[in-house]
């Protein structure tokens, strides 16, 4: 006799406390695999596919499309071979918060229709799992204390064993925080072993003249349950604030709330930047993207101001400096406002973070970026430009402490070697909490970097 086990919405991580349902990926009477993707369902930070870890005939669904579920609502049910009496049900041996089995993974395969007699009552469920007590080392043959399933693709695409980590978490559960040390500790031996700190990033499609992302013409492949706005009577429009757009407005509002910010800006000429943009490019190899050389010039910045690469404790009343360089860049999609983050940009060369910009950027397009992606940011960089203004004060990303505005690069009349010539030019705005910093700080990372546009040898110099 089969049994039915419930699937119930699990945690996604980063605090995320609900998820709308976007699609779902399989019907009433599918037969699914374990671990195979069941539902999309929209957090407010990404688009997330969660997998089931049940394989088995579904048997219901809760929820329709477009509906907002909170963390540990059901979300399915799976009615499962007939196993024996002292046996355990077929599981995918992935611990979803509370949902562990002990079975290895198998293989996924097509979801088809199958007629077959199931049970409907979750009476017959067994117990979940426990969970391996404090400080149990993890058995190769037993289940991964894995705490969402961000976490293992986030492993899987990096080509990490997690059977190989051992958690930080509760009860030995592995964190995302645990995945990432475990990249950053094999880049650094890869490093060692390549002498080198960066291997060369894959070629690149040609970029436009102004930084190519955010890009206000990338399509984000739009949700099938767009939030729909309400129109009461004397024609008011209402819409939730909800999705990516309520987690912007809270992220803004407190960032407006908490942080004492001051803005200073500074016009630069460009045209030296171009072309050892265009020269750089000429030469073969990989395609740079001026978006790239700015987050080169601002990783240099930073170095030799690393106030700014920082957040504030109020509770501890601590400034709390960080020694690498998470750079975020604003991307403006039709989801909404959305911030990736290259990781360790400090190490990366102009190609390398070409390669990065164009990878995050293309996800962005397709609604692929992860919660992940978008978080530990420690710095802004913010082009505007590509909307045809020239300036803006922009709202610090909180917690971070700073900000970098690029607005468009076009060509005005500038005094150059004393005389009147139509040259290239950009207005540059830094956004700065003043409890990190003072002007003068503001100001030297500002001049810094309007140096390096306009002679882009400073920078050399300091490479």
């Amino acid at each position: 006799m089969a049994q039915v086990l419930e699937f119930k919405l699990p945690d996604l991580g980063e605090g995320l406390t609900e998820a709308e349902i976007v699609r779902w990926l399989v019907e009433v009477g599918d037969v699914v695999a374990i671990d195979q993707p069941v539902v999309e369902v929209e957090t407010a930070k990404a688009m997330v596919e969660v997998p089931c870890p049940y394989g088995g005939v579904v048997t219901a669904r809760f929820g329709e499309e477009g509906t907002e579920l909170p963390v540990g609502s059901p979300l399915l049910t799976v009615a499962v071979g007939a196993p024996a009496s002292d046996a355990e049900p077929e599981g995918s041996g992935n611990v979803l918060v509370g949902y562990g089995t002990g079975a290895p993974p198998a293989r996924r395969r097509r979801v088809r229709r199958m007629a077959a007699d199931v049970v409907t009552s979750v009476a017959d469920a067994p117990a979940a799992a426990p969970a391996p007590a404090a400080g149990t080392p993890v058995r190769d043959d037993g289940p991964v204390p894995v705490i969402s399933p961000l976490v293992r693709r986030l492993a899987r695409e990096n080509g990490l064993e997690l059977r190989e980590l051992t958690g930080s978490g509760r009860d030995g559960l592995i964190l995302r925080a645990d995945v990432e040390q475990a990249l950053r500790a094999a880049a650094a031996q890869e490093a060692i072993a390549q002498e080198a700190t960066l291997l060369p990033p894959a070629t690149l499609p040609d970029p436009t003249a102004q930084p190519a992302s955010p890009d206000p013409t990338a399509r984000l492949t739009p949700s099938d349950t767009k939030t729909t706005p309400t129109l009461p009577a004397d024609g008011v429009t209402r819409t939730p604030l909800r999705g990516i757009r309520g987690a912007v407005a809270d992220k803004l509002s407190r960032s407006r709330r908490e942080i004492p910010d001051a803005t200073c800006w500074v016009d630069a000429d460009a045209t030296e930047l171009m072309r050892a943009r265009a020269a750089m490019n000429a030469a073969g190899g990989p395609r740079i993207s001026v978006l790239a050389l700015l987050a080169r010039i601002c990783t240099a910045a930073l170095a030799r101001f690393p106030d700014l690469n920082s957040s504030v404790d109020m509770e501890a009343r601590e400034i709390v400096r960080f020694d690498r360089v998470h750079l975020g860049f604003a991307a403006q999609t039709d989801r909404g406002l959305v911030v990736p983050v290259v990781r360790d940009a400090q190490g990366r060369d102009a190609e390398a973070l070409s390669a990065e910009f164009a990878r995050l950027t293309e996800a962005a397009r397709t609604g692929a970026l992860t919660p992940g992606d978008l978080t530990g940011g420690t710095f802004t960089l913010n082009n505007y430009g590509v909307f045809g203004v020239d300036g803006s004060t922009p709202i610090i990303n909180h917690p971070e402490a700073a900000m970098l505005g690029v607005g468009r690069i076009v060509a005005k009349p500038w005094v150059h070697d004393g005389e009147l010539a139509v040259r290239q030019v950009v207005q540059l705005s830094l956004t700065f909490d003043h409890r990190v910093c003072d002007g003068g700080t503001a100001g030297g990372f500002l001049r810094y970097v309007a140096d390096c546009v306009e002679q882009p040898a400073v920078l050399l110099r300091n490479l």
